[in-house]
């Protein structure tokens, strides 16, 4: 009858799907060996605590605080390491330090509830840090006297290793720049010189993307990527004046690759725009024309005679520059002038009060003709936001590996370490960390981009850091 052959028919039609899945995934007939038979975790367990990866060796309480300024990987990475840690063990206690080492000083600190470790993901979909920022250095007595962190006499490194005791904390991540991961580095010696047994494990933050020895840090692709954005919009602006000179200010203090790369995205997606020459919308109106990164000297008289000539033809000119471009001839300058030059607790020049993009224009503006002139910056809003896939994929994988180091007692900031021969993913000592790593502006991408937009390839000059 018809439900029979209905029937028959569904029958069918599922062993037809059941013969192409077998075809198409590989089915092995072996028997597992004892040793693989041992790592098979049941489904069903007897005990009430599922324990995926984790052994003896995970620690019974972690510690999480992010440093510094924002990066696009803060949040991500906090709701990776929980993830990890979650699936391990959900017997492992999680605590973050609120606003970093001032949290830490403070004794504030936050538990991840079983709740919110069941929603972690959710944080991989953010920018920003959940658990807050802060600058302190730890070595910096009098400014954590000065901000009310310590009292007088008190030693900070003490202060924070005693309230790292008094938790139990056995492992620490730390999530920053150079600065943030050396200075845990020396509160793990510390602890360790006083009989308690601390594992600092970081992970590398910084759009600058200036950290020895890893290859790239965490939240710099989408930095970039974010830069770029910005600059689509803000490039209209030579629409609304004639003669428009816009200078894009991008991050990077000692190191010119955010600059770079932020140009090179923007370039790539200019060349996917489809554009109307014939009515005003001319590529070569929107494409950047000056990329200025700390590493390369720049001859202001020479450039100038080439923007000039841009400017005449096009009606506008469009400059990248480095925030640490110039800045040291713009100290001199300012020191020259009996100008006090603000800085932060590390002792690095506040580049608000320098001002680098605005020392640019005063330099360019009148010698390129310009009727009006805009500084924009880019840096607050790339550096906010939720990281892009790539970043998300680094992120990722950097955090199971702080995770298994972190279990195996292996101390150090993960990332992909430069000097192994195939950029090996592990935990880099903290002897090895530290900031001001250049960018490599004989990088074939680098130099074929300079190339496109005209731009002589000028001497290599030293940053200092």
């Amino acid at each position: 009858d018809m439900q029979q052959r209905t029937m028959k028919a569904a029958l069918a039609l599922f062993l037809a799907l059941a013969c192409t899945a077998s075809a198409s995934v590989p089915v092995s007939t072996r028997t597992p060996s004892r040793q693989a038979q041992a790592r098979i975790v049941p489904l069903a367990s007897a005990s009430p605590t599922l324990r995926l990866k984790g052994g003896s060796a995970a620690p019974k309480k972690v510690a999480i605080l992010t440093a510094g300024g924002l990066a696009p990987c803060l949040s991500s990475a906090i709701g990776y390491l929980v993830e990890q840690y979650t699936l391990m063990d959900p017997s492992i206690e999680i605590v973050a330090y609120v606003d970093g080492y001032k949290g830490l000083l403070q004794g504030r600190s936050v538990k991840f509830t079983p709740e919110v470790r069941k929603a972690a993901g959710v944080l991989t979909t953010h920018g920003g840090s959940c658990i807050g920022n802060s600058r302190v250095k730890l070595t910096n007595i009098p400014d954590c006297v000065k901000r009310g962190l310590v009292k007088e006499g008190q030693d900070p490194q003490k202060v924070a290793a005693d309230q790292l005791v008094r938790d139990g904390v056995s492992v620490l991540h730390t999530i920053g720049g150079d600065d943030t991961n050396t200075a845990a580095a020396e509160l793990a010696k510390y602890l360790k010189n006083n009989n308690y047994d601390l594992t600092v494990v970081g992970l590398p933050k910084t759009i600058d993307n200036d950290v020895y020895p890893i290859r790239l840090s965490l939240g710099a692709n989408t930095a970039a990527e974010q830069g770029a954005i910005f600059f689509r919009n803000v490039v209209n602006e030579a629409t609304s004046n004639p003669r428009m000179l816009i200078i894009h200010e991008v991050m990077g203090r000692h190191c010119g690759w955010l600059t770079a790369a932020t140009a090179r995205k923007y370039k790539d997606g200019l060349a996917a725009t489809v554009c109307m020459p014939g009515i005003g919308f001319d590529s070569k109106k929107l494409d950047v024309h000056a990329v200025y990164v700390p590493e390369l000297a720049i001859n202001i008289e020479q450039e100038a005679n080439r923007l000039k000539k841009i400017m005449d033809e096009t009606g506008n000119v469009n400059i990248f520059i480095s925030e640490g471009a110039g800045v040291e001839d713009i100290i001199k300058e300012m020191e020259a002038a009996g100008k006090e030059v603000p800085r932060d607790a590390f002792g690095h020049p506040k580049l608000d009060a320098v001002n680098p993009g605005k020392w640019f224009a005063e330099q360019f503006s009148a010698k390129v003709g310009a009727e009006k002139t805009m500084v924009q910056k880019s840096g607050y809003f790339a550096r906010s936001s939720a990281p892009n896939g790539e970043d998300l994929a680094l992120i990722k994988q950097c955090a199971i590996k702080a995770v298994e180091c972190a279990c195996n007692g292996v101390g150090g900031v993960v990332g992909h370490d430069e000097n192994t021969e195939h950029l090996e993913l592990r935990a880099c000592e903290f002897e090895r960390i530290a900031g001001g790593k250049p960018f490599d502006v004989q990088e074939a991408w680098f130099k074929a981009m300079l190339k496109e937009i005209g731009q002589p390839f000028s001497a290599v000059v030293p940053v200092a850091h």
